[in-house]
């Protein structure tokens, strides 16, 4: 039975473009809130319009500055409990912490379990993301959690523009399900980046498993921060014979020199969504070409209201 609520939908400042799309595609008027700080950096935040017994959804991605995003989204949640919300949706288009998941060494926080148990702490009632950086991290919730992929939308696009002859490149190991799952999408065959990782935000290319040569690759993952493991991988792709590299990711950190570095790099396209802004650098990047998500969270929205299944957004 669909959810008897009105729908109502408000961006922190991380997410304001992404907000509107969204709200473009479902026809509802983005809600009004302010958000301001206090001399000494405190977030205050205000929602400006009566939510009592409203569905609302909140939409603010934790990109940088990561913390601040952070706890803007969790005061908006804090306000709309208090404002006797009768649910709250946070839609997460990038969920920031996502890389600290498990202990791999002494004495280091789990900071994505951290954050959703402050996301719950401040009376979100489910969580609506975009392509984890893994995927068990749904499992720290005790909330409903829609993990959504912006895989369709980047297929659907290389498929409208008739690629052929392609390989999909998984860049380590922990991506290969992913990129095969790709591949199958577009009939293409599979390769996988071996490399290492001396420490973060470094990497190391050790060797290029699958065949590239002759071949158009196309590398698939979840993000780019620094862009050098991404732009090494691309080198030694194109060093065992391949004709073109593309490269495709969800969320554009695009830290430091990453757009010189991508600018720079023997590939020829880097397709990325828009689940966080880019900066004008990244804007003025002629390799860039930005995907919207906003019609991919936009019907996951509606589809949650209306208390409908979303499993036909992943076909």
């Amino acid at each position: 039975m669909p959810y008897s609520e009105e729908l109502k939908i408000f961006s922190g400042s991380g997410s304001t473009d992404l907000a509107m799309g969204i709200c473009n595609h479902v026809y509802e008027k983005i809600g009004k809130s302010s958000v301001g700080r206090f001399s000494d950096g405190e977030v205050k935040v205000q929602i400006g319009e009566n939510i009592r017994g409203k569905d609302v959804f909140l939409v603010n991605a934790t990109c940088p500055p990561v913390n601040d995003n952070l706890m803007e989204l969790l005061i908006l949640c804090d306000a709309a409990r208090r404002a006797s919300a009768a649910r709250i949706t946070l839609v997460l288009p990038y969920y920031g912490y996502a890389r600290q998941d498990r202990k791999d060494r002494p004495r280091v926080s789990i900071a994505a379990k951290l954050v959703s148990n402050l996301i719950v702490a401040s009376g979100a009632d489910r969580v609506l993301t975009l392509d984890l950086h893994c995927d068990q991290i749904q499992g720290f919730f005790d909330i409903p959690v829609d993990h959504l992929s912006a895989d369709i939308e980047f297929c659907r696009h290389l498929q409208a523009a008739h690629a052929n002859n392609l390989v999909v490149v998984s860049p380590d190991v922990g991506s290969v399900r992913r990129a095969r799952e790709v591949a199958t999408r577009l009939d293409a065959k599979l390769a996988i980046v071996d490399k290492r990782r001396p420490k973060e935000n470094e990497s190391e290319v050790m060797n290029i498993i699958g065949k590239v040569e002759g071949m158009r690759a196309l590398i698939f993952d979840d993000m780019i921060d620094t862009a050098g493991t991404l732009v090494k991988a691309a080198q030694a792709i194109k060093e065992h014979g391949a004709t073109d590299v593309v490269a495709c990711a969800t969320h554009a950190l695009l830290s430091g020199d990453a757009v010189s570095r991508i600018e720079d790099s023997v590939l020829s396209e880097v397709l990325v969504s828009d689940s966080i802004p880019l900066s004008d650098a990244a804007k003025a990047c002629s390799k860039i070409k930005v995907i919207t998500v906003a019609p991919l969270i936009g019907e996951a929205i509606k589809r949650i209201h209306g208390e409908k299944s979303i499993s036909i957004l992943f076909q």
